[in-house]
């Protein structure tokens, strides 16, 4: 069985499985459900401003895949438990190929048919985008079936409103029929080609980004502004993850990522996620995140905050060595360079400090990079449609790729010093620092998108206190 075959299969295995809940009424009552609905006024329907610029990204594909049917599913909804689902999330690859963001449908595939040859076609595919159509008023579906009956999700957009706003040809999921022979996201070098297309952004996603940073930079302070409760609260990171979260929701589809809120010694965790800890005073705050915003397109910042409203003198003193690192890697970026010398600059930045405190042993060999002990991960990754964006990608067109204008990335130094590690002195033991800001490459270098949200120390407790 191929993939797509296997969405399909799953997807209506979903629908089965949520229609047997609800008895199968008799004719007299599906007609008699059928009848009585006045027609609803609906806003015009007009082309998305993305369709043009997903267009371009299809026919990057269709030139590249010549010949071949390649086809894209979006993918299913994942279950949680028995008959509960989370919230449907397209792939990335499909939501960048057609520019469908929160509003796709589950188990929709993008099918690239290649045309006959002396066709009198200027494109060499034909490109489908296949969804299940809405359930009419007068059928079973409409009020039984909880998966995609309008009584139990709402009104789903027809096929031909998608046409129109995605500018693209669409068809009932009914009539896809899957070939042995296509070519889907397992295949490696689809999905490579695919990531690869993502590296540099256009106008449309720039704009995105721009979006939900700003979105992100509202989420920072609404969290700011509620550290009293945070602080009363037993597990008070709970309460920024879900401060945060009610803000994401409101402005944009979702987090891009599980919002890491840690606190203390918590800061230390590069992905602390369970966010069970306590806010205390005199400790720092580590806060991770990101406003995914409709489009699917996400931020991802990083901000530690003095909880009581000031550093104490160690925690200074680590916090200004990773800002200076922060400000060192942006410093450098311009096109031309290579990505990898982005994590390199920041890197000399970590080791001078390291050695200026005398971490550094004293019968220390030759190439041992004894400061990544305290900065174990990278300074940078792409971001876009994906937190880690572009993440199959070849090696010399990620870590080695010489930077181009619309590039989009984090720089995110940080120090992390564990409690017992005996390396340092005890008083640095559970003090975590990152700081981590999004960036744009332009012709002449690059533009912090990010840089409105507080980053020095001086800044950073004024935000702080600013709120008590």
């Amino acid at each position: 069985m191929t993939a797509a075959e296997n969405q399909v299969t799953t997807h209506e295995a979903q629908i089965d499985n949520s229609a047997r809940a609800t008895l199968a009424p008799n004719e007299e009552f599906v007609a008699y459900m059928g009848t009585g609905w006045a027609p609803l006024e609906t806003a015009e329907i007009t082309a998305w401003e993305v369709a043009p610029f997903a267009k371009q990204r299809r026919d990057a594909v269709s030139a590249a895949f010549a010949g071949r049917r390649v086809v894209v599913a979006a993918g299913i909804m994942k279950q949680r438990a028995n008959d509960t689902f989370y919230m449907f999330r397209a792939d990335s690859s499909f939501s960048h190929l057609t520019g469908w963001g929160a509003a796709a449908q589950p188990g929709a595939i993008l099918v690239f048919e290649p045309t006959a040859a002396g066709a009198g076609n200027h494109s060499n595919h034909d490109v489908t985008l296949y969804f299940a159509a809405a359930a009419g008023r007068d059928s079973a579906e409409f009020f039984t079936n909880s998966e995609t009956g309008e009584f139990w999700i709402g009104p789903t957009p027809s096929l031909q409103d998608v046409a129109i706003q995605l500018q693209l040809q669409t068809a009932d999921l009914a009539e896809f029929s899957p070939s042995a022979a296509d070519v889907t996201l397992e295949d490696a070098e689809l999905g490579q080609f695919l990531d690869e297309l993502r590296i540099v952004k256009d106008e449309f996603e720039i704009s995105q980004m721009e979006a939900a940073v700003a979105a992100t930079a509202r989420g920072f302070q609404e969290v700011v502004a509620g550290l009293d409760e945070a602080i009363a609260a037993e597990r008070g990171e709970r309460v920024v993850e879900v401060m945060f979260h009610k803000h994401a929701r409101v402005e944009g589809n979702w987090e891009g990522y599980d919002t890491i809120a840690a606190a203390g010694e918590h800061a230390c965790t590069l992905h602390w996620v369970q966010n069970t800890g306590a806010v205390k005073p005199g400790d720092l705050l580590l806060l991770d995140a990101g406003v995914e915003v409709d489009s699917l397109y996400t931020a991802d910042i990083t901000r530690t905050l003095p909880i009581s409203g000031k550093f104490t003198a160690v925690q200074r003193r680590v916090y200004e060595a990773v800002l200076e690192a922060a400000d060192a890697a942006f410093a450098v970026v311009r096109p031309g360079i290579t990505f990898h010398e982005v994590h390199d600059t920041a890197l000399a930045v970590i080791e001078k400090h390291v050695k200026e405190w005398g971490f550094w042993p004293t019968d220390a060999k030759p190439n041992v990079p004894y400061h990544r002990r305290y900065m174990v991960h990278g300074t940078s990754h792409h971001l876009g449609l994906d937190v880690h964006d572009c993440a199959r990608a070849r090696r010399e067109m990620y870590y080695d790729r010489v930077l181009e204008p619309g590039m989009v990335f984090t720089i995110e130094p940080g120090l992390y010093f564990h409690p017992g590690d005996t390396t340092v002195p005890q008083e640095f033991w559970g003090i975590g620092v990152r700081i981590e800001d999004d960036i744009v490459v332009t012709e002449t270098g690059a533009v912090n998108l990010s840089a409105d949200i507080p980053r020095s120390v001086a800044d950073v407790e004024a935000w702080v206190n600013r709120q008590k």
